[in-house]
This record gives structure tokens, sequence and C-alpha cells, in this order.
């Protein structure tokens, strides 16, 4: 593909950055930026926010796991994948990847796969995230959740998490393209 400018005559640059709100979970910033062709454009506001794990994950029989719980920004009880953000002391995002499906549904695997590492938001937000497949799952204790979780587990078949994803009721987008690569990765296997 042959680009009808170079890169450098998009790039915009930052004049100034105002932290509004800066704390273990987020940094949410007010950006001014000098465009290209000199005009200054404001306020652009983005945010920072730990990098995360997406692990679709399957038991021995086949069936996916996936956990229920309030999305407090929808303000709705969502179904979607076991993931979580990576921790101080997590050197991977693998290692995050097996944390966060033991915790959140008391499972483990032995087969994973790293599919794909993809910007969150990349119009508000630097962070990202690392969606891996867990195969032949088996239940190996009890959740370990945090504090502020309250998380049910289900086990789904593949026609209804279709089923889901088509109604819109799978509703994280990144956990939507996490399905999709794992459909087009397990038929390549």
């Amino acid at each position: 593909m042959e680009r009808d400018q170079p890169d450098k005559e998009l790039i915009w640059e930052e004049i100034s950055t105002e932290h509004i709100i800066k704390d273990q979970w987020i940094d949410f910033r007010k950006t001014s930026f000098r465009y290209p062709d000199g005009h200054v454009y404001e306020p652009f506001y983005t945010y920072s926010r730990r990098d995360y794990a997406v692990v679709v994950a399957s038991d021995r029989e086949g069936n996916y796991i996936c956990v229920r719980q309030f999305r407090q920004g929808i303000r709705q009880v969502t179904t979607e994948f076991p993931a979580g953000g990576i921790e101080k002391g997590e050197n991977t995002a693998l290692e995050c990847a097996r944390r966060e499906l033991l915790e959140e549904t008391g499972y483990v695997s032995d087969e994973w796969k790293h599919l794909l590492t993809v910007p969150s938001d990349a119009t508000i937000s630097d962070n990202y995230a690392h969606i891996f497949t867990a195969k032949k799952c088996r239940k190996a204790g009890k959740q370990h959740l945090d504090e502020t979780e309250r998380v049910n587990v289900e086990l789904h078949s593949a026609r209804e998490i279709e089923e889901m994803v088509k109604a819109g009721r799978f509703q994280q987008a990144v956990h939507v393209l996490a399905w999709l690569l794992s459909k087009e990765a397990g038929g390549k296997e």
C-alpha cells in the first residue's frame, strides 16, 4: 500500500498537558495539540490505565468459561471472558492472564496461546489489551476475588456465545474481538 503523505505530516505536537485526576487507577488528562498545519486545538481528553489480559478459556468438554459482573460504565450486568489488569510484580501479560483466570473462575490451564496485543481504545486511552486462549481448563479451586469484585461464573457453548455476540449481549468490544480471533485461531490449529 502506498501512502499519499509521509506519517510525519500527520503527527500532532503536544503543547501542554494538565493531569485532572491522577491516582493508582487512572491518569486523566486534558491536552492541547498543534496540528501539522500550525493550528492549535484543545482540549483533548485522554487517560492512562494499566494494560490488561483477556482470556478466552474453554474446559475439557468444549464449554467456554465466562463471567457475569456489573459494569458501572453502562450500568448493566455483562457476560464476558475472564480479564483483568496487569499488577505490579507481574513480569508478563501471561502471568496476569493465568492469575485472572484462577482468581475469577477457579480454573487453570496448561494450554495457553497469545493471540494479539491491541490498543484498548487508541482514540482516548494509551493502554493495551493482551488476548489469550486457554484450552482444556480444569477446576482447581474456588474464586479469589478482589474486594470490589462480585463475579458469577457461567459455562457457555460456542453457539450460545455466538448468539450473545449477534444479539449485542456480549458487551465488551475487546472481548468480542477476542472471541472472533479465538474462532479463527481454532480453525488453523
